[in-house]
C-alpha cells in the first residue's frame, strides 16, 4: 500500500489532478498558492532591473550628446550648401577659374596705386588672392565659426549642461543644439549669397599668418547685374575695398593682435554668465525686427553696462575699419574705375533698399550693425581728411591709442582734438 501510495504521488505530481493538494511535500512547486504570482514578480523585477540599466546607459550617451557642443557643424554645412545650390547665379567650377585672372590683373594696378596713396607697399597680395564659389566660402567661414564659437563653447556648455543633468534636461539641450545648427546654417546661406569679397583673416587662431583676398564672383556678378553697372569696373572697385583691408592689418602689425586680444575678453566676458531673455531684452528684439528705432541694439539687452562699453568700443573699430575701406575706394578709384562716382551712388543706394525680410534677418543676426558701420566709418573718415589731409589719415593708424571712440565716430571733431590737438581747429 505504502508502496503504491508513493509511485501514485510520484505519477501524479505533474498532472492538473494534483493541483489541489495541500500538503508539505505532496506536489510541486506549481501547487503551491502564489508560485505564478511570485514568478511574474521575479521577472518583472528582472526586466525593470534591465531596463534600468539601459535607461542609465542611455542617459549617460544622451548627456555626453548634449554636451559636444552647442552647434552640430555638419547640420550647419549642410543646411548652408542646400540654400547656396538653390540660389540663381550658380557659376560651375571652370567659369570661376576663367574669373581669375581678371581679378589678377585688376589686382595688378590696384596694389601700386594703392601702394603710392597709402603711401606704404603691400607684398604678396596679389598671389593670396583668388576667386572661390559660394560652397567653398561656407566652408571656408564656418570653420572661423566654429573657432569663435569654441571660445565661449566650454562655460556655456558646463553652466547650461552639467554632468548628471538627466534625460530631460539633455534631450532639450539636443534638441536646442539641432535648431541652433539649423540657424547657423541658414545664416551661413544667407551671407554666401551676398558677400561680395573678403579679407580672410582668422584672428583668432594662433597662427599670424597674412590673410587672403577671395572673390566671390558669383554674388558681384548677380550684383553688377542688378545694378546695372559695367561687370569689369564693379570687380576691381570691390576689389579695391578689400585690398585696402589688407593695407589696414598688414601695415600695421599692431592691429591684428589687438584687435584680437579686445574680440576675445569680450567673448570670455560675455561667456562667463549665460544670458536670459529678460523682458526688456526680448521687448527690444521685437523692437528691432520691425524695424523700430532704439537707442541701443537688441544684442546690448543681454549685457551688463562694462560688457556694453567693450562691445562698442569693438564697433567703433569695425566702423572705422569698413568706413575706411570705402572712403579709400572712392578716392583711389577715380583714377582707376571708369564712372566710379555712378557705381558708388547705385551700390549705397542698393544697401538702403532691402526686402522686410532681408532687413529682419539683418537685424536678427547683427548684420545691421554691419551696414550702420559703413555709414558711420565713411563719414567719420571723410570728416577728418577734409579737417586735417592726409596727415590724419596716416594719424589714424599710429597706435591704438590714436583708433577713435565711440563717441569719436559720432563726432569726429572730438577725435581731431584729441589726437591731433591745434589751435584753432575747429569743430568738423
Amino acid at each position: 500500500m505504502s508502496g503504491s501510495s508513493g509511485r501514485d504521488s510520484r505519477r501524479g505530481a505533474g498532472s492538473s489532478s494534483d493541483t489541489g493538494s495541500s500538503g508539505p511535500g505532496s506536489g510541486s512547486r506549481s501547487s503551491r498558492p502564489g508560485w505564478k504570482r511570485d514568478a511574474f514578480l521575479q521577472a518583472g523585477l528582472l526586466v525593470g532591473a534591465v531596463i534600468g540599466a539601459g535607461a542609465t546607459v542611455l542617459g549617460r550617451r544622451i548627456e555626453r550628446s548634449a554636451r559636444q557642443g552647442l552647434v552640430d557643424w555638419r547640420v550647419a554645412e549642410r543646411v548652408a550648401v542646400e540654400r547656396v545650390r538653390r540660389a540663381p547665379g550658380r557659376l560651375e567650377s571652370v567659369d570661376l577659374k576663367r574669373a581669375a585672372p581678371i581679378y589678377a590683373s585688376a589686382m595688378a594696378e590696384i596694389v601700386p596705386a594703392l601702394a603710392a596713396a597709402l603711401e606704404t607697399e603691400l607684398p604678396g597680395v596679389v598671389e593670396r588672392s583668388g576667386v572661390i564659389g559660394r560652397e567653398a566660402w561656407i566652408h571656408d567661414n564656418l570653420a572661423t565659426f566654429a573657432r569663435l564659437i569654441a571660445t565661449i563653447e566650454g562655460n556655456v556648455v558646463e553652466e547650461v549642461m552639467p554632468q548628471g543633468m538627466g534625460i530631460a534636461k539633455a534631450t532639450m539641450a539636443i534638441v536646442n543644439r539641432q535648431v541652433t545648427s539649423r540657424q547657423v546654417g541658414y545664416l551661413l546661406g544667407f551671407l554666401g549669397q551676398r558677400v561680395l569679397g573678403q579679407y580672410d583673416l582668422a584672428l583668432l587662431s594662433a597662427e599670424s599668418e597674412p590673410g587672403r583676398l577671395v572673390f566671390l564672383d558669383e554674388n558681384i556678378r548677380a550684383t553688377a547685374a542688378a545694378l546695372a553697372v559695367p561687370l569689369n569696373p564693379f570687380r576691381t572697385w570691390i576689389a579695391l575695398h578689400e585690398t585696402t583691408h589688407a593695407f589696414e592689418f598688414e601695415a600695421h602689425p599692431w592691429l591684428r593682435p589687438y584687435l584680437a586680444s579686445r574680440l576675445e575678453h569680450q567673448l570670455a566676458s560675455l561667456s562667463g554668465g549665460v544670458f536670459v531673455m529678460s523682458r526688456d531684452a526680448l521687448a527690444g528684439l521685437r523692437r528691432a525686427l520691425r524695424g523700430a528705432a532704439s537707442g541701443e541694439h537688441w544684442m546690448e539687452g543681454f549685457m551688463s553696462p562694462e560688457q556694453k562699453r567693450e562691445f562698442r568700443e569693438i564697433q567703433a573699430i569695425m566702423s572705422l575699419l569698413e568706413g575706411y575701406g570705402d572712403y579709400v575706394m572712392d578716392e583711389v578709384g577715380r583714377d582707376l574705375v571708369p564712372d566710379v562716382e555712378t557705381i558708388s551712388q547705385r551700390f549705397h543706394a542698393r544697401r538702403t533698399q532691402r526686402t522686410g525680410f532681408e532687413r529682419a534677418m539683418m537685424r536678427l543676426t547683427g548684420m545691421d550693425l554691419k551696414m550702420e558701420q559703413y555709414k558711420k566709418g565713411e563719414e567719420f573718415v571723410s570728416a577728418i581728411a577734409g579737417a586735417r589731409g592726409a596727415e590724419a589719415l596716416r594719424a589714424l593708424w599710429l597706435s591704438p591709442e590714436t583708433l577713435p571712440l565711440p563717441e569719436e565716430i559720432d563726432t569726429p571733431s572730438r577725435w581731431v582734438a584729441r589726437v591731433m590737438p591745434a589751435p584753432g581747429s575747429g569743430a568738423v
